[in-house]
């Protein structure tokens, strides 16, 4: 098996992951990889004797295994919750709303802007909040005002057109990677922290954080009026500032690969994965919910997850078997 880090070597920053990895997997099985737009990665192609398929980064899904339909499902976090539901899965559930007044006709009442608010005080005053079809842990965030709310439905209109609302859950976060019934691997997830220096404060270091994040088209991070008064404290040299909220790898979280705590869980997850018709795909749940050991509900199933943790832990024999279900899937291998 060849060294993954021969493949990233000289590769510009905004280089997709996937590209380098379909690379790589062209390399170990036989086929021919081919960049399709001068060297960026974002179009390409891999064939063997038997036919060619495409790749497109982005929104593109690297899964062609999976059912157009069912992806585009799983895509959107309110359809996900009912067929979940219906199969008897337990979810967190969650509301949506839009946020524009295109296509009103085209939708049943009862989801517009003023129907948030009545809906977040029927919640308590807090709630969980992220965009219907958003990714990559843009825009997820708590709110526990109305102001904050407010301004919140405010930020996230120019990007998209409509958002979930959730109750607030604690508990312990676990994503699960299935091919079709196997479970490739489980990863515990943990939130991104600050690092401090011995010198700047807090609020210096966010700051900086969430520029990373908006020139790589996140949103930054939103924090509650409570924890104002730490900001302005000064972190010793290594000393770590856990940032509460979205645990994303893109947004600055960290994953481990854990095994998952319980039979049960493993068992939720890919009775999601069954309900939706899903090859391939990555299950996000909670378990331990409000200290409870056998409490536990899916978060969401992402259909086009990204494996950039695989690469960070070197395993890149996983890497190699996700690639090889897909070419095989798509007639490249084993015919």
């Amino acid at each position: 098996m060849r060294d993954l880090r021969d493949f990233r070597a000289g590769k510009p920053g905004f280089y997709p992951d996937q590209t380098l990895y379909a690379a790589y997997a062209c390399a170990e099985f036989g086929l021919a990889f081919a960049d399709l737009d001068g060297g960026t990665g974002l179009v390409f192609s891999v064939s063997s004797s038997t036919g060619r398929v495409h790749f497109g980064a982005g929104r593109c899904s690297y899964y062609p295994q999976n059912n157009a339909t069912a992806s585009t499902l799983a895509s959107d976090k309110y359809f996900t919750s009912r067929i979940l539901e219906q199969a008897g899965v337990a979810t967190l559930g969650g509301e949506y709303f839009f946020l524009w007044d295109r296509h009103r006709a085209h939708r049943p009442a009862g989801h517009e802007r003023e129907d948030a608010l009545a809906h977040f005080r029927k919640l308590g005053g807090s709630a969980f909040v992220k965009p219907l079809t958003g990714s990559r842990g843009d825009f997820a965030q708590a709110v526990h005002d109305e102001a904050s709310l407010v301004r919140y439905l405010g930020e996230v209109a120019p990007y998209y057109d409509a958002i979930l609302m959730q109750p607030v859950v604690a508990g312990t976060e676990y994503r699960v990677f299935l091919l079709d019934d196997e479970v490739l691997f489980a990863a515990r997830k943990y939130p991104p922290s600050l690092l401090g220096d011995g010198v700047s404060r807090i609020r210096d270091l966010l700051t900086a954080h969430n520029d990373g994040l908006r020139s790589r088209g996140l949103s930054p991070v939103a924090l509650t009026s409570d924890r104002g008064t730490a900001l302005d404290a000064v972190l010793a040299k290594d000393e770590r500032w856990d940032i509460p909220g979205r645990m994303n790898l893109s947004a600055g979280g960290t994953m481990r690969i854990e095994p998952l705590p319980s039979g049960p869980a493993l068992t939720l997850a890919k009775k999601a994965v069954s309900a939706l018709g899903l090859r391939v795909a990555a299950v996000d749940l909670f378990t331990d919910i409000g200290g409870d050991p056998g409490a536990m509900r899916v978060i969401e199933v992402n259909s086009n997850p990204s494996i950039r943790l695989l690469e960070q832990s070197e395993r890149g024999d996983l890497i190699l078997k996700i690639w090889h279900h897909t070419f095989s899937a798509m007639g490249l291998l084993g015919v």
